[in-house]
């Protein structure tokens, strides 16, 4: 009976330890694999942007003026027809964040123009070629064969270079006496107008009216040095730089549409690397961190 039954006993057992071997192996053939990471299509991203960390709101800083120049909201009377303002700008953590560099010019005592060089150049090279008393940079650019464009319509002493924008953007229009800043969906440009210079950039950060040129709905979380060029409801021109980094285009278009500048219209200019400003008289210096093609000159009358 032993001999008989022992047989068949070795054979389950072998049966089952065959089994057990074959789901194991099953299992550790068929376990789910570590997903590889693929990258997010582009379109994703830009569509809902994560930032690491969004800087606060417009409505959460606070800013403070020199109580010296309290009196005068802010502005010190430079020479007759500039004035100059900084404001410094802290968020609810009561922690400095940016600092606002303001000029303000009455075109009465001061006219402006446009120059562009292929090669560019320092704003001290720039002022010493040029004998502004001030100088800004420009709008945007850019770079073919090593040669320097504006990027936009610009013009010259009279004439008339690229191609104009259509539909967006904002310009800076001189004839022989006064300078006008105008939104080209409002007021575009006219190849029949007489202008002694011109320039184009973009976005419109404030749009005529006092209206908001840059909403949240376009908001990229994109931090970055600036430089504006804006005009307020007395016709005077304005040269703000934001040499920190701090604000991104739609906070800046909330900050200066509700702020106490008395904005008509504000258009950005080149950022980044770019934003820059020399004041001959009395001299000071924001220096910009690359040479540039081409700068808005200002001059006594």
């Amino acid at each position: 009976m032993y001999k008989t039954v022992a047989p068949i006993l070795h054979a389950l057992l072998l049966m089952i330890l065959i089994g057990t071997f074959g789901s194991t192996v099953y299992i550790v053939r068929h376990e789910p694999s570590v997903p590889s990471l693929l990258p997010v299509p582009t379109a994703m991203q830009t569509a809902a942007p994560v930032p690491t960390a969004v800087p606060p709101t417009p409505q959460t800083l606070t800013t403070i003026t020199d109580a010296r120049d309290a009196a005068n909201g802010g502005w010190s009377l430079l020479q007759r027809g500039l004035e100059r303002r900084v404001i410094e700008i802290y968020n609810d953590q009561n922690q400095h964040i940016e600092s606002l560099y303001l000029w303000r010019l009455d075109q009465k005592y001061f006219r402006m123009d446009v120059a562009y060089d292929e090669t560019p150049k320092s704003l001290e090279a720039w002022q010493r070629e040029m004998n502004a008393n001030l100088v800004v940079n420009g709008g945007y650019y850019s770079i073919r064969n090593e040669k320097y464009f504006p990027d936009g319509l610009t013009i010259r002493d009279g004439k008339a270079s690229g191609r104009s924008f259509t539909g967006f953007g904002g310009m800076l229009a001189i004839n022989g006496s006064r300078a006008e800043l105008r939104w080209l969906v409002e007021k575009p440009y006219n190849a029949y107008e007489s202008l002694h210079a011109a320039l184009q950039s973009f976005p419109m950060l404030v749009k005529p009216g006092r209206q908001l040129g840059f909403g949240p709905e376009r908001e990229n979380h994109v931090s970055a040095r600036r430089t504006v060029l804006a005009q307020d409801k007395d016709g005077r021109i304005l040269f703000i730089v934001a040499p920190k980094g701090y604000f991104t285009l739609h906070q800046l278009s909330a900050y200066l549409t509700d702020s106490d500048l008395n904005l008509d219209i504000a258009v950005n200019l080149d950022g980044g690397g770019s934003p820059g400003i020399l004041v001959a008289n009395p001299p000071e210096l924001i220096s910009p961190t690359r040479p540039l093609p081409f700068v808005i000159l200002v001059y006594p009358r």
